[in-house]
Parts: C-alpha cells; sequence; structure tokens
C-alpha cells in the first residue's frame, strides 16, 4: 500500500492524536497512561498534543512534556478554533502509518489502544471505539447521542453502535481522505463510508471524568442536525447539485402551473356561465390561491437558477483544483502498461498497485 503523499512520508509505526482544551488536570496523567498501553507493543510511536486554545495552563504543561520526551508534538492554536481543527492538525502533523485518535479528558482508556490495532490487522481500513457501559450523564449527554445517534445512522444507512466515541484507529490512506473543515469531526465515520473504505468497531472502556469540566450540552444536538444535512447533501449532491435544486424547482414550477391554468379555466368558466357577475366572484374568490401558483412559480424558477449557480461553483472547484471524483482501491494491470503508466502523474496515492509478472 503507497503511503500518503503529503509534506512528510511516514516515518513511524504509529501517531496518537489528542485534542486539548483546558484540560490542565489531565494530560499528564493521559501521556502516562498512554506509555503504560504501548510499552509492550513493538511500536515506535509519537504522541500528539493540539492544544485547542487552552486558558487553564494546559499549554504549559504539554511544554514540560515535551521536554522530558522526545515522542511528544505539541500544537498550540492561537485560539480556540474547535475539535475538528483539532483533528485535522494533529491529521497534518502525524508521520505514523496507523493514526489513533482519543479525547483529553481521560475518558478513554489508552489500555484500549491494542485491541483497535488488533482489530485493524484484520484488515480493516478503520476501527471504531463502542463505549458500551458509558459514564456521562444521562440527560445532558447520553439522551442526546442516542437521538443523534438513531437520526444519524437512519439518514445516512452507516450503522454504527457508537459513532461518537473520539477512540478510533485509522489507515494513514484513510486520513488522507478526510477533509475536515467546520464540525464535521461529528460525521468522520460518514465520510470513511462515502470514500469506501471498510469500518469495524470493538467495546471500549469509558471512565468516568475525573478532572476538569465537560465541554458539551444539548445545544450539541440542533448542531449536529444541522451538519448532518450538511453531509447528507455532500454525500448525495456535491458533484451534482442541479440534480436536487432543479428537481425541487421543477416540482415547485409544475404545481404552480397547474394551480394557474386551474384558475384560468374557473375564471373563464365562470365568465361563460354566469356572466359578468360569476365572472368577478371566481375572480374575487380564488386570489390566494392564485397568489400562491404565482409564488410557486417565482420559486421553482429561482431553485433552478440556484441549481444552474451550483453548478458552475462545482466545476469551478474541481477543475481549478484537479479535485478527483472518484476513490481508487486497486489498480490491477500487466507490467509492461505499468511501466510506462508510472511515468505519468498520479493524481492519487493511496491504493495498491497489483503486478502481473509473466
Amino acid at each position: 500500500m503507497k503511503q500518503p503523499s503529503s509534506g512528510h512520508a511516514p516515518a513511524r509505526d504509529l501517531s496518537v492524536v489528542i485534542p486539548v482544551y483546558n484540560e490542565v488536570d489531565n494530560v499528564r496523567r493521559l501521556f502516562e497512561e498512554i506509555q503504560g498501553a504501548l510499552a509492550g507493543q513493538d511500536l515506535d510511536y509519537e504522541v500528539i498534543f493540539v492544544d485547542d486554545g487552552s486558558e487553564d495552563g494546559s499549554f504549559a504543561v504539554l511544554q514540560e512534556l515535551a521536554a522530558t520526551d522526545s515522542r511528544i508534538v505539541v500544537i498550540r492554536f492561537r485560539r480556540n478554533f474547535g475539535q475538528t481543527a483539532a483533528f485535522a492538525a494533529g491529521f497534518g502533523q502525524a508521520t505514523g502509518q496507523i493514526i489513533v485518535t482519543m479525547d483529553a479528558d481521560g475518558q478513554n482508556d489508552p489500555a484500549d489502544i491494542p485491541a483497535l490495532l488488533e482489530k485493524l490487522d484484520e484488515g480493516y481500513d478503520v476501527v471504531n471505539g463502542w463505549r458500551q457501559d458509558r459514564q456521562d450523564h444521562f440527560l445532558f449527554r447520553r439522551l442526546p447521542s442516542k437521538i443523534a445517534n438513531t437520526l444519524i445512522t437512519r439518514s445516512s444507512g452507516v450503522r454504527l453502535n457508537d459513532r461518537g466515541c473520539s477512540l478510533r484507529a485509522f489507515r494513514s490512506a484513510v486520513v488522507e481522505e478526510l477533509h475536515l473543515y467546520g464540525e464535521m469531526h461529528r460525521f468522520i465515520p460518514e465520510m470513511i463510508h462515502f470514500a469506501g473504505f471498510s469500518m469495524a468497531e470493538v467495546p471500549v472502556s469509558h471512565r468516568p471524568r475525573v478532572a476538569g469540566n465537560s465541554k458539551y450540552g444539548l445545544s450539541r444536538t440542533f448542531r449536529v442536525i444541522l451538519d448532518l444535512i450538511t453531509v447528507l447533501f455532500l454525500r448525495h449532491y456535491s458533484d451534482r447539485p442541479m440534480h436536487l435544486l432543479g428537481s425541487i424547482g421543477i416540482i415547485s414550477g409544475a404545481l404552480g402551473s397547474l394551480m394557474g391554468g386551474y384558475l384560468a379555466f374557473i375564471k373563464i368558466w365562470g365568465g361563460l356561465t354566469g356572466g359578468m357577475e360569476g365572472f368577478r366572484a371566481v375572480r374575487i374568490g380564488n386570489r390566494p390561491l392564485l397568489m400562491l401558483a404565482i409564488l410557486l412559480i417565482f420559486i421553482g424558477i429561482q431553485f433552478v437558477v440556484m441549481g444552474l449557480l451550483a453548478e458552475l461553483v462545482v466545476r469551478t472547484y474541481y477543475e481549478s483544483q484537479d479535485k478527483p471524483v472518484y476513490h481508487v482501491r486497486e489498480l490491477v494491470e500487466q507490467r509492461s502498461a505499468a511501466g510506462k503508466r508510472a511515468e505519468k502523474h498520479r493524481r492519487s496515492e493511496d491504493y495498491e498497485i497489483i503486478d502481473h509478472r509473466h
């Protein structure tokens, strides 16, 4: 399997990426636990802490740790940019062939990392942690998570028991395909599934928080719903927005035209059968319906125009940046053809090339 062609080639076996936001009482103990969990593993690893604008002295502790252990890398943001940005920065810095993510609050148990790696060795591209016995508050954490999980599962078709667990293991090629922004870290499983990578789940421990404060609440559920709409749109219509917007425009315009035609018919019929009195009655009685018909026609036109503009934006995006619209898993070809093809620039290097030699 070829390694991703980022700024640096993978030089380690494992990278552990940990976003940190006001966890001064947890980061030191967490690193010690990571050391203990990986002590029996024959792995060359690094631990990347991403300080997401902490204000409680977390960065000072991370600096002390980095000064005593060369395996620690610390990235410090100028302000709080959010967990998605922290994951993206950690992925960009990671040099491991396998990348593990986890939270800094101590609720994820580093002792579960070997189980993730063992499952990954079975041939999966990503292994997700499954918190079977969550130690969070029911109303403010577990209930919103359950609602969001059910909603996302039914909408996306990606079935996971626990899509909110940050403890995951990725192959480096998968991380290259994750273009994170906004708060899209919540939909990493969906993005992985849409790209065609294989996933598995393993049960992991979930410990109660012993220090610091939770950063989540009920408001998170509403943000999840909005982000879900974005993900579903990107999944189904990112390269053909006209199919969605144009369909809505055609339906709206057709309904408006049918209403308008119906009103025109009964107006003419009322004039023919009831004279001027019937003509006026029909005109006055159907005025709201006439306004609705006109509105639907205008809305339909607007959606079609929006679809055309979106198509122009999408084509500019893909063509100007040479973005691929597919994900290749393998390329099977004869050796002679492979030699010729190697001279050309490859758009993607995250797939395996299988040579059939004579």
